[in-house]
């Protein structure tokens, strides 16, 4: 049974802790939540508390492959993480590079457009509409002094 143990596990360009359980390994993938690894195993047919690193060469291809195509085993539109694309307008889930270049073509098009965000964007201020009389304060702050 060691003999099939492997403490590095290498699924989609990045290397998993052998040791975890399959559950919380695919979280460390950047673009898989909890919910969406729980899905991944419920839909494959894993074992949620077995190891990653006794996982077969055959179930790891299937959850890079589930990785790379969601929607063809049946994972919901709701669970990807980049919905009607700006460029083709499907659905995708993108993970580790691809969703870090993604995000910033996104804010480049943004800051070149000149839209709203892109400037909060470039100036440093929060986007979404939050105060900011007493928050995001980066300098020195505002107000009464202690007395020493």
């Amino acid at each position: 049974m060691e003999d099939d143990f492997k403490h590095l596990v290498r699924i989609s360009r990045k290397d998993v802790d052998g040791n975890k359980k399959i559950e919380q390994a695919l979280t460390e993938i950047k673009g898989v939540g909890l919910s969406l690894s729980r899905s991944i195993c419920l839909t494959l047919g894993l074992n949620l508390e077995e190891q990653i690193g006794y996982t077969s060469e055959e179930d790891i291809a299937k959850i890079e492959e589930l990785l790379e195509n969601p929607k063809e085993y049946g994972i919901p539109d709701w669970m990807l993480n980049r919905r009607n694309d700006y460029e083709t307008g499907d659905d995708l889930h993108l993970i580790e590079s691809d969703l870090d270049m993604t995000l910033r073509d996104d804010l480049n098009r943004m800051r070149k457009t000149r839209s709203y965000k892109g400037r909060r964007h470039e100036v440093g201020l929060p986007v979404r509409g939050q105060r900011t009389k007493s928050t995001f304060r980066h300098s020195s702050t505002v107000g009464v002094s202690k007395r020493r």
